[in-house]
C-alpha cells in the first residue's frame, strides 16, 4: 500500500470489530485458515479503527505460541502474527482479548494461585488478587505479547465480573492486618462483612493498577481496558489508570443494556465503547447470527450518547470469516459512518439526570462488583419510562451527580433504601434555587418528607393498588407510603380496585422549595415498569413530569418507541431520533430483520432568533421546519432506524 494512515488511539476510535474464540486444550487447528488476503479484503470494506482479537481466553490457553504460560495445543498457524501483519498495513489498530482474573487452567496447575471459597475450596476458574497469579503470569505474558506482535493494547476480559470474595489465607492474614478483624466474616450476618468487601474492592482496584501500571511503563502507548470498569458494574470515580472504558453488552437484551450502560459511561469523562454480540439464540436453540438491521438498531443506542461502537464475531475455530458475515458488517459500518460527524464525542445538553444509586448498590451486594441484577431495576424501569414520555436522560452515581446537578433542569432519583446526608443537602439546595427534583418510592419520599411538603402515616406497606393512565388503568403493586399532603399538591392518585368509584388515595405529588420544586411518588414505580411497561404507569409519571419540569428544551410529539437524546458538538444542537419499534425482547423472538417506522415525528424547540440552518443526517430522511414566533417547529414524516436533526 502506497500511502498507511497512522493508528488511531483508542480514545480517537470510533468503529471496531472484535473476534475471540476463548482457545480450548480440545482444539486442533486453530489459524489453520486464516489467510492474509481475508483479513486484507474484511478492513478493505469494513473500514475499522481498530480489531480486537483473541489471545487468551477464561480457559486460560493461549491462541499464540506462548513461553510463559500454557498454549492451546491446537495452533496451526500464528493468527496474531497474520493479524498484525495486515492491520499494520492498512494502519488499523490490533488489541487482544486476554482474560483476566477467569483462568481455569492457571488455578488447575497452580492451585496455590486459586482464590477460596468460605468453605476453604479452591475456585475452578477464578485466580486469587492476593496472591503471585498477576505477577508470575499476567504480567509477564502480556509484556510477551505486546513486545512479539507490537500490540497497541490489551481489552482484559474476566476480571472485576469474575471477581470474588476470596477467603485464601493471603486474603484472610491482609484484611486482618488492614483492619485488625480476626474473625473473618463469611457472610451478611457475621460482623465485619462489609468492611471485608470494601478491602477487597479496594484490593481488586490496586491489582488493575498495578498491572496497568506495569505494562505502561514496559511499553509507553500500551493502551489497556479492564471489561466493564467504570460501568454500572463498578460505578465508582475514575481512579486508575486506565485508557479506556469498554464492555459487551447483553447479547439478547440488548438495546435495553446498551441504553442504560451508554448513558452511564458517558457520565464518567472517559473515552469509550461499547460493544454489541453479533449473535443471539433462542430458547434451545444454537447460536445464530444477528441481521444487519437489528445491529444498527444496537448501535444507535450507543451512538446517540457520543461513544464508539465495536461488534463482536466468532470466526470459525479455524479463524475463516466467511464472505457473508463481511457483508453484515460491512452494511452495519457504513450505517455506523455516515452518523459518526455527529455522534462521536459530542456532549450532552443537559436535561433530565437520573440517579444510578451507587452505594446502595454496593451495600446491599454480596458481590465484590457488578453485574448486579434486580438492584438496578429500578433505575432500567425509570430510564425506560423517561425515555418514552421523550425526555433526554443522563444517567450518574452519587460521586457524578454532586459535581454536575447545577447544570440540569431535573433531577430523578429511583426507589432505594436511602441517600447519604450529603447528597440530600445538595439536592435540598438545589431545589432551593430553582431545580426540579423528582423522587421515586415509598423510603425516599419518607426521606424527604418535609421537602416534599407531606406528612408520612405511620410505615410503608405492601399493597395492590391501580394507577390511571390517559386511557387505562394499571397495576403498580408493591410498597406504598401513606401520606397526608401538607404544602404538596396531589398530582396522582392510586385506587384499591378497578372501581374508581371507591376510595382513592394520593399516589404522587409536587411541591414548590424554593424557586425550584420537590415530587415524589409514594411507589415503586421504577420496579414495576421495569417488570410491566405498562402504558398506563409510564403516563401516570408523566403527569407528574409535566408538574414538575415544565420547560424541557425540546418538545416532542411521536410514538413512545422514539427516543430522544440532546448533543451539542460546537454551536451546533443535535437532536438524535432513534426508533425503537420492534427491538428484541424476548428470547422465542432472538433476531429482528426489519423495524417498522415510527410514524411522523413533530419536534418543537424554543429558539428566540431563527435558525441559521436545520439539516438531518443521513440526508435522505425527509424533513419540514418553520420558524415562528420563537419557536422552531420540525416534522419528520419518518425515519428508519435513526437520524440526526442539526440546528445551527
Amino acid at each position: 500500500m502506497s500511502h498507511v494512515p497512522p493508528r488511531l488511539l483508542r480514545r480517537d476510535s470510533f468503529l471496531g470489530l472484535h473476534f475471540d474464540l476463548h482457545p480450548q486444550k480440545t482444539d486442533t487447528s486453530l489459524g489453520a485458515d486464516i489467510a492474509e488476503e481475508m483479513i486484507a479484503e474484511l478492513l478493505r470494506r469494513v473500514h475499522p479503527d481498530y480489531v480486537q482479537y483473541d489471545c487468551k481466553g477464561h480457559a486460560g490457553y493461549t491462541g499464540y505460541p506462548t513461553d510463559v504460560g500454557w498454549s492451546s495445543p491446537g495452533i496451526v498457524k500464528d493468527s496474531l502474527a497474520i493479524w498484525r501483519k495486515v492491520t499494520r498495513e492498512f494502519g488499523v489498530a490490533l488489541f487482544i482479548h486476554y482474560s483476566g482474573v477467569w483462568d481455569s487452567v492457571a488455578v488447575e496447575q497452580r492451585p496455590e494461585w486459586a482464590r477460596e471459597d468460605a468453605q476453604g475450596n479452591p475456585d475452578k476458574n477464578a485466580t486469587s488478587t492476593f496472591g503471585p497469579y498477576v505477577d508470575e503470569l499476567l504480567i509477564p505474558q502480556l509484556k510477551e505479547v505486546a513486545d512479539a506482535y507490537d500490540l497497541d493494547g490489551v481489552w482484559v476480559d474476566g476480571d472485576c465480573w469474575a471477581v470474588q470474595v476470596d477467603f485464601g489465607e493471603a486474603a484472610c492474614a491482609a484484611f486482618s492486618e488492614a483492619t485488625g478483624i480476626t474473625a473473618i466474616p463469611k457472610s451478611r450476618q457475621d460482623t465485619g462483612w462489609a468492611e471485608l468487601l470494601d478491602f477487597q474492592r479496594d484490593r481488586f482496584r490496586r491489582y488493575v493498577k498495578h498491572y496497568a501500571d506495569a505494562l505502561h511503563i514496559h511499553k509507553p502507548g500500551f493502551q489497556v481496558a479492564s471489561n466493564w470498569f467504570y460501568s454500572t458494574l463498578a460505578p465508582e470515580r475514575p481512579t486508575l489508570p486506565l485508557d479506556f472504558v469498554s464492555g459487551d453488552f447483553s447479547p439478547g437484551d440488548s438495546v435495553n443494556t446498551a441504553r442504560l450502560e451508554a448513558r452511564y459511561i458517558a457520565s464518567t469523562g472517559l473515552p469509550w465503547d461499547l460493544m454489541a454480540w453479533g449473535f443471539n439464540k433462542g430458547d434451545d436453540a444454537a447460536w445464530s447470527h444477528k441481521p444487519a438491521v437489528q445491529l444498527k438498531q444496537e448501535a444507535a443506542s450507543v451512538l446517540s450518547q457520543g461513544g464508539g461502537f465495536q461488534t463482536y464475531y466468532q470466526p470459525t475455530r479455524a479463524g475463516w470469516i466467511d464472505d457473508w458475515l463481511v457483508d453484515v458488517m460491512e452494511d452495519v459500518a457504513a450505517f455506523c459512518r455516515e452518523r459518526q460527524d455527529v455522534s462521536h464525542k459530542t456532549a450532552s445538553v443537559p436535561q433530565v439526570a437520573l440517579l444510578l444509586p451507587a452505594e446502595a448498590i454496593y451495600a446491599s451486594s454480596d458481590r465484590l462488583f457488578g453485574p448486579f441484577g434486580v438492584a438496578l431495576n429500578p433505575v432500567h424501569g425509570l430510564l425506560h419510562a423517561l425515555l418514552e414520555l421523550h425526555y433526554s436522560v443522563d444517567v450518574m452515581a452519587e460521586w457524578r451527580l454532586v459535581d454536575a446537578i447545577w447544570n440540569y433542569p431535573a433531577v430523578v432519583l429511583p426507589e432505594t433504601t436511602a441517600i447519604g446526608d450529603d447528597l440530600k443537602s445538595e439536592l435540598r439546595s438545589y431545589a432551593l434555587a430553582g431545580g426540579n427534583v423528582v423522587l421515586v418510592g415509598a423510603a425516599l419520599c419518607g426521606q424527604f418528607a418535609d421537602e416534599l411538603g407531606i406528612e408520612p402515616v405511620g410505615e410503608p406497606k405492601e399493597r395492590s393498588t391501580f394507577v390511571r393512565g390517559d386511557r387505562s388503568l394499571a397495576s403498580l403493586t408493591g410498597l406504598w407510603l401513606g401520606v397526608v399532603p401538607l404544602s404538596a399538591e396531589p398530582v396522582g392518585v392510586r385506587f384499591e380496585t378497578t372501581d374508581t368509584r371507591k376510595a382513592s388515595f394520593c399516589a404522587s405529588t409536587t411541591n414548590r422549595l424554593g424557586s425550584g420544586s420537590v415530587s415524589g411518588v409514594l411507589g415503586p414505580l421504577g420496579t414495576a415498569f421495569h417488570r410491566t411497561h405498562y402504558p398506563a404507569v409510564r403516563e401516570f409519571l408523566g403527569c407528574l413530569m409535566a408538574h414538575a419540569y415544565t420547560s424541557p428544551a425540546v418538545s416532542v410529539d411521536a410514538a413512545p418507541t422514539v427516543e430522544v437524546s440532546l448533543r451539542k458538538r460546537g454551536g451546533a444542537l443535535l437532536v438524535h431520533l432513534t426508533n425503537l419499534a420492534g427491538m428484541q425482547t424476548a428470547s422465542r423472538y432472538a433476531l429482528i430483520d426489519s423495524v417498522p417506522s415510527p410514524g411522523p415525528v413533530v419536534l418543537g424547540i424554543p429558539l428566540e432568533q431563527r435558525p441559521q440552518s436545520v439539516s438531518v443526517v443521513p440526508d435522505d430522511v425527509p424533513i419540514s421546519h418553520e420558524w415562528h414566533d420563537g419557536t422552531l417547529r420540525i416534522e419528520i414524516p419518518t425515519f428508519d432506524i435513526h437520524c440526526v436533526v442539526v440546528v445551527e
